[in-house]
C-alpha cells in the first residue's frame, strides 16, 4: 500500500477504538486484529516506555526485558522529544 492508503486505513481504526470507549472492548477488538507475537511486541514496547519513565536505565531494562539497546533508543528519544504524544501519554501510567 503507499503511504496515503495506509495513513487513511489508521486513520480509520483509530477513530474505531475511539468510539469503542470500552476497554474490554477495545482488549478484544487488539486480540481479533493482531497475532499473539504482534501483541506481545506492542506490550513489551509500552512496558520499555514505562520503565524509561520511572528511570530505570537502558543497560538494566535491556537486560530485564531481553531486547536491544536500538530498541529501546528509539523510546528514550521518543520521551525526549517535547511534541511527542507518548511522552504525555505514559506519565499517567508509569
Amino acid at each position: 500500500m503507499h503511504r496515503n492508503a495506509i495513513d487513511k486505513q489508521i486513520a480509520e481504526f483509530c477513530h474505531s477504538i475511539k468510539q469503542a470507549d470500552d476497554v474490554e472492548v477495545i482488549k478484544k477488538l487488539f486480540s481479533e486484529m493482531f497475532t499473539e507475537p504482534e501483541l506481545n511486541d506492542l506490550a513489551l514496547r509500552w512496558k520499555l516506555l514505562k520503565m524509561l519513565q520511572n528511570g530505570i536505565s537502558q543497560r538494566k531494562i535491556a537486560v530485564e526485558l531481553g531486547i536491544s539497546l536500538c530498541k529501546i533508543t528509539r523510546g528514550a528519544k521518543l520521551l525526549k522529544d517535547r511534541k511527542s504524544v507518548i511522552g504525555s501519554i505514559i506519565k499517567q501510567y508509569a
